[in-house]
């Protein structure tokens, strides 16, 4: 049986990201996986062991979504954040403009988005556009690959695992952290990701 080319992913450089306030970094292991992942998953195509009947198969299956989720979700949040960002976002702005039909004004969404992220439990909060009708919804994604709508395009992403907020704040203080993603979000990409179609990561 010919063998089949796997192909990596690389660590994105996320440098900006690096002494903005009140934000921490945890992303490479994500990467790591999904390429280790990848190659066991290949090996075993390789032997003709591929079958649902597998544990072996079915787990590493399972597991390479939630490390290729975690991996791609981070690169969208570290992607929306920048240094001495903007604190408010335009609402005559496009993005601004959306927010508002969407949800009443963007304060409103803000306030919507903000709640989610309070919620107990670990997870993301994901502002979206459905590709059917551009509207603007928040979700709340739990363990990377659970409960985003496919094909829905994620336009600000910020994490809420207790790895992205715990080196800064106490486990009781995500408010504190939810407000300093706020004093960071780069308004500009999150507005481009609005316009545009092609996805964050580049083909390799």
């Amino acid at each position: 049986m010919a063998k089949a080319t796997v192909k990596t992913y690389k660590v994105q450089a996320f440098d900006h990201v690096k002494g903005l306030d009140g934000i921490s970094t945890l992303y490479a292991g994500y990467v790591k996986q999904v390429n280790t992942l990848n190659e066991m998953l290949a090996e075993l195509r390789g032997h003709g062991k591929a079958s649902g009947k597998s544990p072996e198969f079915a787990e590493l299956t399972r597991r390479l979504g939630f490390e290729y989720n975690g991996m791609i979700l981070h690169e969208y949040y570290f992607s929306n954040l920048k240094k001495a960002a903007d604190p408010a976002l335009a609402g005559r702005s496009p993005l601004g403009q959306a927010l508002g039909e969407a949800f009443g004004s963007v304060d409103q969404w803000r306030a919507d988005y903000h709640a989610m992220g309070e919620m107990r439990g670990v997870g993301w909060v994901v502002l979206a556009e459905d590709p059917v009708t551009s509207r603007l919804t928040n979700h709340w994604i739990t363990l990377h690959q659970d409960g985003f709508p496919a094909s829905f395009k994620p336009l600000l992403v910020m994490d809420v695992w207790e790895h992205a907020f715990m080196r800064d704040y106490k486990a009781t203080e995500r408010v504190k952290y939810i407000e300093a993603f706020f004093r960071n979000v780069d308004w500009q990409t999150v507005e481009r990701r609005l316009m545009e179609t092609a996805a964050i990561r580049p083909a390799a």
